[in-house]
């Protein structure tokens, strides 16, 4: 038996296997439609097998994408593009999930093969805001500091978000709570220098999230679970780290997430991370271990073998998988193979499969 290709059952939604299509910005998005890009990059991965698709990054609000050509369900209009894209990964087998996401002071950033930096207004970019009036790099736009009403509107966004995600068809919200975006500027002492209630203190600096994590789940239904990506260490002494992620975890695991998805880095620049392969698995081991919260595991996993191991080994629930995805859209029916499970292949390419 394959542990990898176990079943998962969370509240009352089932994912067939541990294989979950990482968000993953693609670019390619015109005032936050989806298209038919994204249909094909996400139902590729559907028939290639997977048990859970989560999109790239989906701002909430306009300025919250990370660059104009994000994706968006900040109006109502945007609901029927991705419904259409949840209907085609459900008729295949995979579980659609969303990443709900506001970049914060990271936003109106240009597409990684456009030149560097911040969009300017006068070319369609637009006014960053953030926890505190601090730049990323020092040569960004100075965001706007969220006045608390502001903080307000934009946890009613991830509400209203959640609600247009729910109309859509998808069965899991993420929250991004990672990679030196909004609600990770909040968390994080590094980006975070308000001297109010959402600043300062522990407590103080995760309000927004377990305020976003309130208003959700009051529109989210009880069957369907929520997920929270979090860099899980800033891998800088005076940042975030892993024992305020534990804490983190045991804080909001009875508000109602059922899985805490452990990324890392990104709040500072030139911070030297550890990379190798599965670098950041001891990161969601940990949270597991002093949460007793599920976890999934993220960050250079490429092969079978480490997928499996993951998930025998105890140490993850779920193995997210981005980059190793892009290269082979169809790895769960390779790595099935890999591992002697004699996986189901889509009728329409059962005359390929290895026999």
């Amino acid at each position: 038996m394959s542990a990898l290709f176990s079943p998962l059952q969370i509240r009352e939604v089932t994912f067939k296997n541990r294989i979950t299509v990482s968000p993953m910005c693609e670019y390619s998005a015109v005032d936050g439609f989806a298209n038919d890009w994204h249909l094909v990059h996400l139902g590729s991965r559907a028939v290639g097998g997977a048990g859970l698709i989560i999109t790239e990054a989906t701002a909430v609000l306009p300025e919250g994408r990370i660059s104009p050509e994000d994706l968006g369900i900040w109006k109502d209009e945007h609901i029927a593009p991705l419904k259409n894209i949840v209907a085609f990964l459900h008729a295949h087998g995979a579980v659609a999930g969303i990443q709900l996401a506001h970049a914060g002071r990271k936003a109106s950033s240009y597409a990684p093969w456009r030149p560097q930096g911040q969009v300017p207004v006068a070319e369609g970019g637009w006014q960053t805001v953030a926890p505190s009036a601090v730049p990323y790099y020092e040569t960004d736009h100075t965001p706007h500091a969220l006045t608390k009403q502001e903080i307000t509107d934009v946890v009613n966004a991830f509400a209203a978000a959640a609600e247009r995600s729910l109309q859509a068809g998808f069965k899991v919200i993420e929250i991004h709570g990672a990679h030196g975006y909004l609600i990770h500027q909040f968390l994080s002492p590094l980006s975070n220098k308000r001297t109010d209630e959402y600043g300062g203190s522990f407590e103080n600096r995760i309000r927004l999230l377990k305020e976003i994590i309130i208003a959700i789940r009051t529109v989210w239904p009880e069957s369907q679970p929520l997920f929270v990506r979090i860099s899980a260490t800033d891998w800088v002494e005076e940042g975030w780290n892993v024992a305020d992620s534990i804490a983190l975890a045991k804080e909001i695991g009875p508000m109602g997430v059922d899985l805490i998805d452990c990324s890392s880095g990104a709040i500072i620049p030139k911070v030297k991370i550890p990379v190798g392969p599965l670098y950041q698995l001891p990161l969601a081991e940990a949270v597991k271990k002093g949460s007793g919260i599920k976890t999934g595991a993220v960050g250079l996993i490429t092969t079978a073998e480490e997928a499996e191991s993951i998930i025998s080994s105890g140490k993850a629930d779920l193995v997210l998988m981005a980059r190793q995805l892009l290269r082979d859209p169809y790895f769960p029916l390779h790595a099935a193979q890999k591992l002697g499970v004699d996986l189901k292949w889509p009728d329409q390419y059962e005359r390929a499969k290895p026999r």
